[in-house]
């Protein structure tokens, strides 16, 4: 069974920064798709970012340009740069092994 656990949630100021973390634990192929969606109060959750093992990257619009998602194999872990954060990214942040686990998420709240 494969275990994903999310850190580095916080509260931020607008225009600020955090970086997510997504540490995988488990058995689990190399060949993964790793992701990270987010679910803000009373909407659906959404797509942000994934990562392919051959390291393809692709984005939300709504946050190209402002995050970028990165893995370290080695570590079995993921991360999720964020920077020039808006009041509408404030949500719970999930971490995603396609096809296999979800994390239980962390909570990012962009508020001066």
């Amino acid at each position: 069974q494969v275990h994903l656990v999310e850190s580095g949630g916080g509260l931020v100021q607008p225009g600020g920064s955090l970086r997510l973390s997504c540490a995988a634990s488990g058995r689990f192929s190399s060949s993964v798709t790793m992701g990270w969606f987010r679910q803000a109060p009373g909407k659906e959750r959404e797509f942000v970012a994934r990562i392919s093992s051959g390291g393809s990257t692709n984005y939300a619009d709504s946050v190209k340009g402002r995050f970028t998602i990165s893995g370290d194999n080695a570590k079995s872990t993921w991360y999720l740069q964020m920077n020039s954060l808006k009041p509408e990214d404030t949500a719970v942040y999930y971490c995603n092994m396609f096809g296999v686990a979800w994390g239980r998420g962390t909570q990012v709240t962009v508020s001066s």
